[in-house]
C-alpha cells in the first residue's frame, strides 16, 4: 500500500516531503525515495528498507531543492523486488514519476517501448508511465497532454505524481481508482495519498476523482478531465490533528487505537440516537424508507467484509430480510443479478477503496439504493452513495484495522435494529432494548482492555505456534476469520478461521501438539457443541485458548491453554 508526498512552493520541499513521508509509514513499505528540482535537473535519491536509510542518505547527500519541487513515495512491492532500483520515483529524459497501485497492461506498453528505442532501468510496471509521458512530449505534447494521453493507454487502479525537469513551476498529479488528495496552503500547494500525510502543512484539501489531472503551482491546483477541460472540485476543510495522529504515550499506533475504541464506539453510537437516547435518528441517511427494502446486499473488503457478514446475522434476525454479503474484488468482476427494491451497502474506511467503489458504481447502474459506510465523509464512495453513516473512529494510522472495525460494528447494529423497527419486526419497547444494550459495549471494552495481562500470557504462548485455528459459531463465524487475519497481520503466523461446526470436515487433520485453536463461544444453546470441538482437539494434543462468559466458563471446565473470561451481556 504505497504512499505519495509532493510538494512546490516551499524552500527546502524534500524536507517537508520526507516528513510527509513518515505519515505514511503505517500504510507499510519496503523502500522509499524522493526527486527534487534544481536548474532543470532532477535530483534523485533512493534506498531499500525504513525510512530512516533513506533519511541518512539525504543527511549525507542533501537533495539540489533551488526550485522548490519534489515529490516522494514509500513502496510496497509488486512488480519487481524491493531494492533500490526498484524503488521510486522513476524518471525518463523529461520527467521523474511516483505511483501507487497497479498499471495492468504494462507488459504490452513496455514491450512497444522498448520496440522504440526506449531504455528501461527496472523491474517495474510503473516506469512504463515516465517513459510514456516523454513519449508523447517528444512528439510535440506539453506537460498536461502528454499526462493526459498516458492516462489514456494504461489502464489498472493507480495514482500519480509527476515531476518535469524543464516545467519548474508544476506538478502534475493525477488518479484512477486509488485515493489522491490536493493539499492548498500560503505560497506552498501539496499532494498526498491521504489527508493525514498534508496534516502538518494544511487542512484545506482537495478530492480527485476518477480521471482528474491536477495541475499544481505554488498559488493552488487547477483540476483537468481527460478531454482536457477544467473541472471544478470543491475545497474541504478536514479535522486531522497532530493530537488524534500522534502515538500519545503508546508504544506504536496499533495499540493506541486499540485502547481508543470504548471513546469512539461511543461517539458513534451517539451520532446516531436522539436526545433521550431511546430512538435511532440517521440524519440526512433517513431519507432511505428501510420498510421497502427487498434485500440487501453488503459489499467489502477485508476487516470490513468480515463486519458485514456479521451484519448478516443481525439484519436476518431482527428484520427478517434476506442478506447476501460479497468481497468486492469478487462481486466486481461477475454480474450478479439484482432485485428491484435491493438496498446496497458498501464498507470502506477509507472509503477510497477501488474494489467497493467498483462494485458501487456496478449496483447504482442497476438502481439500487446505495448506502456507504465509511470513516472518511467526503470520501469518493460517500459521494457516490444515496445515503452516508460515518463511523466517527477518527484517523485510523495502525495498518491492521481495529477502532474501524468496532465502528463499523456499532453503525451496522443500528442499521439493523432501524431496519427491524422499520419492517415492523421490532417493537419500540424491543428497540429500547437493544440500544440500552449498545450503549453498555462501551464500559464492557473498557473491562476487557484492562485484562491485559491475561491476553499477554495468552500471546506468549501463541507467539511460538506456526499455524492457528480461530472458531466461532452464528455471528461468531465472522468474528472468528477477523481473529485470524488480526494474527496473519500482525505476527505472521499462519492462521485460519472456521465455523466451528465444520472441524470434522478437514481442518481437525491440521491438530497436532502444540497447535493454538481459539474458540470464541459465550453460554448459548450451541455452547455444547462447541465444547465436543474444544475436546477433538485437546484429544489431539492441540492447545484450546476458550474467550467466553461467566457461565461459559464454568461449564467448559479447566481448558488446557486458559481461558479469557469477558463480561457478562
Amino acid at each position: 500500500m504505497c504512499g505519495i508526498i509532493g510538494v512546490i512552493g516551499k524552500v527546502s520541499p524534500s524536507i517537508q516531503v520526507l516528513e510527509g513521508l513518515k505519515r505514511l509509514e503505517y500504510r507499510g513499505y519496503d523502500s522509499a525515495g524522493i526527486a527534487s528540482l534544481e536548474n532543470g535537473f532532477i535530483d534523485l535519491r533512493r534506498r531499500p528498507g525504513k525510512l530512516s536509510a533513506l533519511e541518512a542518505l539525504m543527511a549525507e547527500k542533501p537533495l539540489a531543492d533551488g526550485d522548490k519541487a519534489a515529490i516522494g513515495h514509500t513502496r510496497w512491492a509488486t512488480h519487481g523486488e524491493p531494492n533500490e532500483t526498484n524503488a521510486h520515483p522513476h524518471l525518463s529524459k523529461h520527467c521523474a514519476v511516483v505511483h501507487n497501485g497497479i498499471i495492468e497492461n504494462y507488459k504490452d506498453l513496455r514491450t512497444k517501448l522498448i520496440a522504440e528505442g526506449m531504455d528501461f532501468k527496472s523491474d517495474t510496471d510503473t516506469e512504463t508511465v515516465p517513459m510514456l509521458i516523454s513519449k508523447h512530449m517528444d512528439e510535440g505534447k506539453d506537460t498536461l497532454g502528454a499526462v493526459i494521453q498516458t492516462m489514456k493507454e494504461v489502464e489498472g487502479a493507480f495514482a500519480l505524481g509527476i515531476l518535469f525537469n524543464a516545467d519548474k513551476d508544476h506538478i502534475i498529479a493525477a488518479r484512477r481508482g486509488s485515493p489522491l488528495v490536493i493539499g492548498l496552503a500560503n505560497g506552498a500547494t501539496y499532494m498526498g495519498s491521504d489527508a493525514l500525510a498534508l496534516a502538518p502543512f494544511t487542512n484545506k484539501v482537495i478530492y480527485l476523482e476518477n480521471d482528474d489531472v491536477a495541475v499544481l503551482s505554488a498559488t493552488g491546483a487547477e483540476v483537468y478531465t481527460l478531454d482536457g477541460q477544467k473541472a471544478e472540485r470543491p475545497v474541504v476543510t478536514v479535522d486531522v490533528s497532530d493530537a488524534l495522529t500522534g502515538k500519545n504515550g503508546y508504544r506504536h499506533f496499533m495499540l493506541k487505537e486499540i485502547h481508543e475504541q470504548p471513546t469512539v464506539v461511543g461517539e458513534t453510537l451517539t451520532a446516531y440516537l436522539n436526545a433521550s437516547r431511546t430512538e435511532i435518528a440517521f440524519g440526512e441517511a433517513a431519507d432511505v424508507d428501510l420498510s421497502k427494502a427487498t434485500q440487501v446486499t453488503i459489499v467489502a473488503c477485508g476487516t470490513s467484509y468480515y463486519a458485514g457478514c456479521v451484519a448478516k446475522y443481525w439484519l436476518e434476525e431482527l428484520a427478517g430480510i434476506p442478506v447476501n454479503v460479497d468481497i468486492a474484488s469478487e462481486f466486481r468482476y461477475r454480474q450478479p443479478p439484482l432485485v428491484d427494491g435491493g438496498v446496497c451497502v458498501f464498507i470502506s474506511q477509507s472509503g477510497e477503496t477501488a474494489d467497493t467503489l467498483a462494485a458501487l458504481e456496478y449496483c447504482k447502474a442497476a438502481g439500487q439504493t446505495i448506502m456507504s459506510i465509511v470513516n472518511v465523509a467526503a470520501s469518493s464512495i460517500a459521494r457516490e452513495s444515496h445515503a452516508v453513516l460515518q463511523t466517527k473512529a477518527g484517523p485510523e494510522i495502525g495498518v491492521a484495522s481495529t477502532k474501524a472495525f468496532t465502528t463499523q460494528l456499532m453503525v451496522l447494529a443500528l442499521l439493523a435494529i432501524e431496519t427491524g423497527r422499520q419492517k415492523g419486526k421490532l417493537s419500540t419497547d424491543k428497540v429500547k432494548d437493544l440500544i440500552h444494550a449498545l450503549a453498555e459495549v462501551p464500559a464492557r471494552m473498557t473491562t476487557i482492555l484492562d485484562m491485559d495481562g491475561n491476553i499477554q500470557r495468552m500471546a506468549e504462548d501463541i507467539i511460538h505456534a506456526r499455524s492457528a485455528l480461530y472458531l466461532g459459531r452464528g455471528n461468531l463465524f465472522p468474528i472468528a476469520l477477523e481473529g485470524a487475519l488480526k494474527l496473519k497481520e500482525i505476527s505472521y503466523i499462519h492462521a485460519e478461521g472456521y465455523a466451528a461446526g465444520e472441524m470434522k470436515h478437514g481442518p481437525i487433520a491440521l491438530i497436532e501438539e502444540g497447535v493454538p485453536v481459539v474458540t470464541i463461544s459465550p453460554w448459548n444453546s450451541l455452547f455444547e457443541k462447541t465444547v465436543s470441538n474444544m475436546q477433538e482437539v485437546a484429544a489431539r494434543k492441540g492447545s484450546v485458548y476458550l474467550i467466553t462468559d461467566k457461565k461459559g466458563a464454568a461449564a467448559a471446565g479447566d481448558v488446557n491453554g486458559g481461558t479469557l473470561v469477558l463480561p457478562d451481556a
